[in-house]
């Protein structure tokens, strides 16, 4: 067996809407290929031995579990998926979906299944490949190769995790359908979409001011802002040297004390109730080792409490306990501290709910203040502490008191917060009975934090579990506001870069800050952020994650959704424009039908109250009705579509090309947005597809809720320009003839330029080629329609040939051109530029030069280099006879539209 190829989905995805996290290996079983698990000897003991637990795996299709399966013989791709399921549950990351399936290449399987941390899903796949192959060869595997994998699998886990306030708060957003990113700097989180986000790192919010967390962070600062606010706390001082020590014990009264680092945190460096000389010298070297400044403290007999303060509010009360073992009568300290590691809820650092116990100075020093050691069996009940704080990153454990908590108490922790100007804090009480009021029992406030740790409030050891971030969401999204920006996404075969571009132009004309991205680059706000082929997860994630984009519109190509899925998890509206053959036989996706079905991931993910946007005129795309849990809305260039009239008859939603007009169907009525002519993209109404694009756009836009005046208005600035669709119908006049340059690469795209191309009156040259990762057959129904619509072709080849040898595309578009029998005459120049300047140089008067180029800007700068300032749009009610003049001169007879025309001449820069 052997992997070929690894893949990570992200998001929806081909292979399910709702498992996002998946990992897709492509895996050859080459000489196993024929042979079912039953006929490989001793494979099914083996694979039992090493992991019995399969057994336990049950399904419809297997109710005696997959080891059955394994006995009376399977694939062994099925094996893989499921090895692969179950070494992640065997590593405490429980996981279930998978799937398996050939591909057109026998022998060779995709094998998907489902992770919860990237780097441990990858390792797995590879893993479960392993353990099989051994198995196959040796009849077993290794205990210690399985013990290492779990090991290796549980520390890519515990490195990715987030940490357990991070992941409440995260989880939390989740039931509230708060969508959330990883940033890539600091462990900041993003709640939320664009304009609308909020960020945290870990309990530090945005609102968080930076005068608060500094003031908390200076202990001795905090204690002196709050002594001037009434509020109590202890006696203290601030030492720099050891012989400020005995001064400073004297100014706060006398022994007992405590010393702790001035710029410590969970606990580190503090030593409490100290009563002598010595013990006072030693705990200030340990707070040295801290910080450089020491505080030394009067110490205040009581029980630790933790009050949380959320928004001005308190929301939870926690006793923390130091850590301790509690005897038995027969154990002893040394047995008891390896028991009580051994609950599964202990972890290192913040990894669990609890914290394993890790002996240290302070824990010696308890163990001998209380007569033990670690050979010392303690009585029945009978407790040893061994940390002198109560953090629960040193072991402490946590009893909730929120109900118990004085209302006096309330009111000052309450006051504390504001004072010093945190949105979320946590207030150290030490006090004999949190029940009563401070100043009734000598309790004082001995602490400030910023970011406070949540864990002891949301899992306490005892007591009542407080969701605690609850009010941090409520803080950050008050109900009633919005974390999402309306996620418009346009996918299909051909026309998205067009419907994307002319969807933000309608949403940016009112007034919206759009970010969208295209096949040519990433925007926002109507300016270039990234240059390139911008239409997978990655680009989306740029505009999501800006905090100036209101509304955002993404082109969705079919190469992200299969390398990665979708970059978001819903989005308000999805456009399919069409499924049309192009690159089939490129990632196993192999008919038209595939191809339909990863399109329709877009689809699917709209969410129930937005609209799914439909191609009635293309079956495979209204299909897709059925497999969506969104509305549906249609579009149709046919009037008298049998769908759309059901559709509407049952109050649906539709636009459809009627009588010459661009018209929105709403039930009864039809609402006629402009007339086709009048609508610059559709080249004077000549461009079908183009006129298909816009009822796509049109519509969505009015689901969206933008009027049918505002809808028209944006149309009408709207141009298959340079500046506003790149690559897309750009049109220009060179004088004596004509140039066009589009991107279109596939046959649905040459068919749909050559409904178009046909209609000019003059000599047609085309200067075709195509990207050489399409199958041979492609070339050749290139070849045959390029030979269909043009009177002369120049065949030429992409600069990347994407591993096809130089000359083999040309070869086969040939073949296609002399088997369309029309006698075009064809020329073979492999070097676009080349053949570019060659068709520009013998075009004929009133001619057009149609080229399709690997580089659209390259193409439009040969262009302009004969002449800066010809890009032209055909304007409304004229001919393109007209434009194009009848005889060899450039001058436009009718000087009506020779003035028109002037006007619709714009800079191709």
């Amino acid at each position: 067996m052997k992997i070929l190829k690894t893949q990570t989905l992200r998001g929806p995805n081909y292979w399910s809407i709702r498992h996002h996290k998946l990992i897709v290996i492509r895996l050859d079983l080459e000489g196993l290929a024929a042979t079912p698990t039953h006929q490989i000897p001793d494979f099914y003991e083996g694979l039992a031995e090493v992991l019995p637990s399969l057994a336990e795996l049950t399904s419809a299709d297997d109710p005696d579990g997959f080891l059955e399966r394994v006995r009376r013989g399977t694939s062994l791709a099925q094996v893989v998926e499921h090895v692969a399921l179950e070494l992640q549950t065997m590593a405490g990351m429980p996981v279930g979906f998978g799937r398996t399936r050939e591909t057109s290449d026998p022998g060779v399987y995709q094998v998907v299944f489902q992770y919860v941390d990237e780097q441990a899903g990858r390792y797995t796949g590879r893993a479960a490949v392993r353990l099989c192959q051994s198995i196959i060869e040796t009849g077993s595997y290794p205990r210690s190769e399985l013990e290492q994998d779990l090991q290796d699998l549980q520390n890519f886990a515990a490195q990715a995790a987030l940490g357990p306030s991070t992941e409440n708060i995260v989880k939390e957003a989740e039931t509230r359908g708060i969508p959330w990113l990883p940033l890539s700097a600091r462990s900041l989180i993003q709640l939320g979409y664009g304009v609308h986000q909020k960020r945290i790192q870990a309990t530090l919010t945005g609102n968080t001011g930076i005068l608060g967390v500094e003031l908390a962070s200076d202990k001795e600062g905090t204690k002196r802002i709050l002594r001037d606010a009434g509020i109590p706390v202890p006696r203290g001082a601030v030492i720099y040297y050891l012989d400020e020590l005995e001064q400073a014990i004297e100014d706060v009264g006398g022994f007992p004390i405590v010393i702790k680092p001035l710029d410590g945190n969970h606990g580190r460096g503090i030593t409490i109730n100290i009563n002598t000389w010595e013990l006072a010298e030693e705990a200030y070297d340990a707070a040295k080792e801290v910080s450089k400044g020491v505080i030394v403290e009067r110490y205040y007999r009581g029980r630790d409490h933790r009050v949380l303060v959320v928004n001005g509010k308190v929301v939870a009360v926690a006793e923390r306990v130091p850590a301790h073992v509690v005897g038995d009568g027969k154990s002893t300290i040394s047995e008891l501290i390896d028991e009580t590691n051994r609950d599964p809820r202990r972890g290192d650092g913040h990894e669990n709910i609890l914290t394993r116990i890790e002996l240290d100075r302070t824990s010696w020093e308890l163990l001998e203040r209380q007569g033990y050691d670690l050979d010392t069996v303690l009585n029945r009940d009978e407790i040893c502490y061994l940390k002198a704080t109560a953090n629960l990153s040193t072991g402490g454990t946590a009893i909730d008191r929120t109900d118990e908590i004085h209302p006096e108490n309330v009111w000052i922790a309450q006051r504390v917060a504001k004072i010093i100007g945190l949105d979320i804090a946590g207030i150290d009480i030490v006090t004999s009975d949190i029940s009563k009021p401070l100043r009734e029992v000598d309790g004082v406030i001995v602490e400030v934090n910023a970011a406070p740790g949540f864990r002891m409030h949301f899992c306490p050891s005892e007591g009542i579990p407080r969701n605690v971030a609850e009010p941090v969401l409520d803080m950050l999204f008050p109900p009633g506001t919005p974390s999402r920006i309306p996620l418009l996404c346009v996918t299909g075969t051909n026309g998205k870069t067009t419907t994307t571009r002319l969807l933000a132009h309608i949403l940016k004309s009112m007034g919206r800050t759009v970010g969208y991205t295209t096949t040519d680059g990433i925007y926002i706000g109507g300016y270039l952020v990234e240059k390139g082929d911008t239409t997978g997860p990655q680009s989306a994630q740029t505009i999501l994650l800006d905090p100036t984009v209101e509304v955002a519109v993404l082109e969705t190509a079919r190469g992200g959704i299969l390398r990665s899925g979708l970059g978001f998890s819903e989005c308000d509206i999805g456009i399919v424009l069409n499924v049309a053959a192009d690159h089939l036989g490129i990632g196993d996706i192999d008919t038209v039908e595939d191809l339909a079905h990863l399109k329709s991931v877009v689809v699917e993910t709209v969410q129930p109250n937005g609209y799914a946007i439909l191609n009635a005129d293309d079956p495979l795309v209204a299909a897709m009705a059925s497999r969506v849990r969104a509305q549906v809305a249609y579009f149709s260039m046919n009037a008298d579509s049998p769908l759309i009239r059901s559709h509407t008859q049952q109050g649906g939603l539709a636009a459809i090309y009627e009588n010459g007009y661009l018209s929105i169907l709403k039930g009864d009525w039809t609402l006629r947005i402009e007339q086709a002519v009048n609508v610059p993209i559709t080249m004077g109404g000549r461009a079908p597809f183009m006129i298909a694009n816009a009822l796509a756009a049109s519509l969505a836009a009015f689901a969206h809720g933008i009027r049918i005046e505002d809808i028209r208005t944006a149309l009408l600035t709207f141009q298959a320009s340079v500046g506003q669709t790149p690559g897309r119908m750009n049109l220009f006049n060179l004088g004596h003839f004509h140039a066009m340059v589009d991107y279109a690469h596939n046959p649905h795209s040459f068919e749909a330029i050559g409904a178009f191309v046909r209609n000019w009156p003059g000599e047609k040259i085309g200067v075709v080629g195509g990207p050489g990762d399409r199958r041979d057959e492609d070339f050749v129904v290139l070849g045959t329609l390029a030979a269909q619509i043009f009177d002369r072709i120049l065949v030429k080849e992409d600069d990347d040939n994407r591993g096809r040898p130089r000359g083999d595309a040309a070869r086969l578009i040939v073949e296609g051109i002399t088997a369309a029998q029309t006698q075009v005459a064809y020329e073979v120049i492999l070097d676009e530029t080349t053949a570019v300047n060659t068709a520009l140089d013998k075009a004929p008067a009133g001619s057009l030069v149609v080229i399709f180029p690997e580089s659209v800007s390259r193409a439009i700068k040969l262009i302009e280099a004969r002449n800066p300032r010809t890009e032209l749009a055909l304007p409304p009610h004229t001919s393109i006879g007209a434009m194009n003049g009848e005889a060899a001169s450039s001058t436009v007879r009718d000087s009506a539209v020779a003035a028109e025309s002037q006007e619709y001449v714009q800079s191709g820069g």
